[in-house]
């Protein structure tokens, strides 16, 4: 028998399919890929949703106690003279719950996106699906508990026998940028908590301090470091922009608050495109 060489074949290396088809052409295939998938981030939604409340005895009040348990300690620090929250226009309870339903939709979106990928590890090494889905499906909380703290808020503005601005009905727009910026920084701790885990123990704490930073719970600092740190802290403008809107009908720093929704914009565009280059990888790290 001859031994006979077998056929020489050519093989060529692609990159993947995302990058030949160029920088212009992958976000419409992003964004159609989310249309696609609306079924299933509402039912991933809707999975999480149940999961919170099922056997939760307090269920919907617990998106009450968080806000209302910082606002109460914050009134003891600054009645004690521990701490000074400033002169301000409306009674605290307003003016603190203004604050903190909007930096809990932050921060509440930012620890679930973040973990969103870790806890559903079985379903991504079992099932091939948008992993996208998981992130956008994993916000909803944190709008939920934005809902909640709205109602809570118009309650204090009946019992204080306060009138807001009737711009306080354009309040559910801000969410808008703070979903952007909340996203876009999920979708890169996503990716990251799925190699490095420590994440989901170090960005609480992270929050945590960076709220105390953010003047979400006291007046806005007129001066020194902590005016400066704000300067480039977005989350700094949006909750001004929220009391400002509510209150006096009007938004004071109109610069830092336009320059915070482009920045936020602009992260959501950046993680979603490399989310969408990695998210083959994932089920290898998770």
């Amino acid at each position: 028998m001859k031994n006979e060489s077998l056929p020489l074949k050519n093989v060529r290396y692609l990159p993947d399919n995302s990058i030949r088809l160029g920088f212009w052409r992958i976000f419409p295939e992003i964004f159609q890929e989310i249309k696609d998938n609306r079924w299933l981030i509402f039912q991933l939604f809707k999975r999480d949703f149940t999961a919170a409340y099922k056997q939760s005895m307090m269920g919907f009040f617990w998106a009450f106690v968080v806000p209302l348990i910082s606002i109460g300690t914050f009134l003891v620090l600054n009645r004690s003279g521990i701490f000074v929250i400033g002169n301000i226009s409306v009674p605290y309870p307003v003016y603190a719950v203004l604050g903190m339903a909007f930096w809990q939709l932050f921060s509440s979106g930012l620890v679930a996106t973040s973990q969103s990928l870790v806890l559903a590890g079985p379903m991504i090494s079992k099932i091939n699906f948008s992993k996208k889905s998981l992130v956008f499906a994993s916000i909803g909380q944190g709008i939920v508990a934005f809902g909640v703290q709205m109602t809570l808020l118009i309650v204090l503005l009946l019992v204080y026998h306060v009138t807001p601005s009737l711009s306080i009905l354009f309040l559910p727009l801000l969410m808008i940028p703070i979903l952007f910026l909340t996203l876009g920084i999920g979708f890169f701790l996503s990716l990251i908590n799925s190699v490095m885990r420590d994440i989901a123990n170090i960005l609480p704490m992270f929050l945590t301090f960076l709220m105390f930073l953010t003047p979400v719970l006291y007046e806005k600092p007129a001066h020194g470091l902590l005016k400066q740190i704000n300067e480039v802290n977005p989350m700094y403008y949006f909750v001004l922009a929220a009391r400002d809107l509510a209150l006096n009908g009007q938004i004071k720093e109109w610069h830092g608050f336009i320059s915070a929704c482009a920045a936020s914009v602009v992260i959501f565009f950046v993680s979603l495109f490399v989310f969408h280059l990695t998210e083959t990888r994932i089920t290898e790290r998770v």
